[in-house]
């Protein structure tokens, strides 16, 4: 069980039987390395691997990692722990569950210029932001599959609208309807979860290396099934995160 908060963590692990709390701020690439060596000192394989950590921005900021911080606590963080946790993965022939969202369909990027658009360079936008790493985590799911299986599967999915206190901060359209009463018709978190724990869980009726809505396949745009954007993307990554391809 990994979160970013000591207290809260702690609290919801306390809820389930065996779990250990483990303590992570994907805003910071050093905690997610400490956290893969905690993984690894103590666990041989990791059968599945979700990750979940997700966070829109209202404005433009840099972590101390230099990048700009929706695409990494959104995608370098996930793709970090991942490429760390790789031995114990194909240990177990796991499976690794990314949390997508239908907002990729408007963060696609040129073939050629994704070094560029991820710096989100002003003029900023919230909402374009958030979409560009939904997309990122959309193409990586796929290049997952393919580099990996049929040793290591991978998936990804949209949540839905999630009453949560995520995109309370938010800029944009996103931030907007987090702070109105439109959340009253928003799903519950189990219901947001109930994907997700089918992709983890689920024998069949999914796809490698695709993206799913309501536990079934989801539309998205042709640009997220290129895999010449997904290879740039995975070495983009890996260079920003100073991993070799």
């Amino acid at each position: 069980m990994v979160g970013r908060s000591p207290e809260k963590t702690a609290r919801v692990a306390a809820d389930l039987p065996g779990s250990v709390p483990l303590v992570a701020d994907f805003a910071r690439l050093d905690d997610v390395r400490r956290l893969a060596a905690d993984v690894a000192d103590r666990f041989d394989r990791v059968d599945v691997l979700c990750n979940n950590a997700g966070g829109s921005f209202g404005t433009r900021r840099l972590t101390v990692d230099g990048h700009e911080t929706t695409f990494q606590v959104d995608h370098l963080g996930g793709y970090l722990l991942t490429r760390l946790l790789e031995p114990q993965l194909r240990a177990a022939r796991g499976r690794v569950v990314a949390t997508a969202s239908f907002m990729h369909r408007f963060g696609w990027v040129p073939r050629g210029r994704l070094a560029r658009a991820y710096e989100s360079r002003p003029p900023y936008l919230a909402n374009r932001a958030y979409a560009k790493a939904k997309f990122a985590n959309v193409l990586t799911t796929r290049e997952l599959a393919r580099r990996w299986g049929p040793d290591v599967t991978a998936a990804c999915y949209d949540p839905g609208a999630v009453a949560s206190s995520f995109g309370v901060q938010s800029g944009g359209v996103v931030g907007l309807a987090f702070r109105t009463p439109l959340t009253a018709f928003f799903r519950t978190p189990a219901q947001g979860a109930d994907t997700m724990v089918w992709l983890a869980t689920a024998e069949e009726g999914w796809r490698n290396g695709g993206y799913h809505v309501d536990r079934s396949p989801g539309l998205t745009l042709l640009a997220a099934r290129d895999d010449r954007r997904a290879r740039e993307l995975w070495d983009l990554s890996a260079a920003l995160v100073g991993l070799g391809s």
